[in-house]
């Protein structure tokens, strides 16, 4: 059994648009929309648990997916906050050893074979990220202002760009969020709050166009993915 989490509470305000962003409209169907249709194509998805801020107006109230079941709870201020409202909300069946993915509501291209791949990689192990290594030459800026300049090149060798789904065993998940909390930290992803508590996930090479759209060009970029290759495989 395995669900997936897609926190959609937050107000994209990096965005600019006059809705959060998981609801801007790609061909008459918002990013979040787009994304849990993707997720439940996956045969290997029991059902979908989405995140939601309490004031959103604009969650189309679906309650199944390609037959699956889509149940909704209310988030929080910070991506780790709803995460861990996803886990405290899904259903008592999940058991506590089983995989949960967590997946961007704004990375609507994933590739449902790379999601395959991930379950398959993750099997027998505490669990793993898709990622992407990283191909370009790194500069660091010399500090905030404008116009900056280049401190220094940073070696690329051994880095990755996390993506999503990323996919952990229920408890040991919602413990290391409740950790984090606790401890006042706010990890920017699953994983983070996993490595904080000693382990090493599983990287799993996952395709780039796995974008997560956080500018109008990255909009247009996954508008581009979505027309030229549909539900790619």
């Amino acid at each position: 059994m395995t669900w997936v989490i897609v926190p959609a509470a937050g107000s994209g305000q990096r965005f600019g648009a006059l809705v959060p962003k998981q609801h801007v409209l790609i061909d008459g169907r918002s990013l979040l929309e787009w994304t849990i249709g993707r997720l439940a194509g996956v045969p290997q998805i029991t059902g979908l648990l989405v995140v939601l801020a309490a004031n959103d107006a604009l969650w189309p109230g679906l309650q199944s997916l390609a037959g699956k079941p889509v149940l909704t709870a209310i988030g929080g201020s910070e991506r780790a906050d709803s995460v861990l409202a996803g886990l405290l909300a899904l259903p008592t069946w999940v058991q506590d050893s089983d995989f949960v993915l967590v997946h961007d509501a704004a990375r609507p291209c994933v590739r449902s074979s790379d999601i395959e791949k991930l379950l398959h990689a993750i099997a027998g192990t505490n669990g793993g990220l898709l990622a992407a290594p990283l191909r370009d030459t790194l500069k660091r800026q010399v500090d905030q202002s404008r116009p900056t300049h280049v401190e220094q090149t940073v070696p690329r060798a051994g880095l990755w760009r996390a993506l999503t789904p990323q996919a952990f065993r229920r408890a040991a998940l919602t413990a290391a969020l409740k950790d984090a909390k606790a401890q006042g930290k706010v990890p920017t992803d699953e994983a983070q709050a996993m490595e904080a508590q000693g382990m090493q996930p599983l990287l799993v090479e996952g395709a780039e166009d796995n974008i997560k759209v956080t500018t109008a060009h990255d909009l247009a970029f996954a508008q581009f993915l979505l027309r030229t290759a549909g539900d790619k495989k």
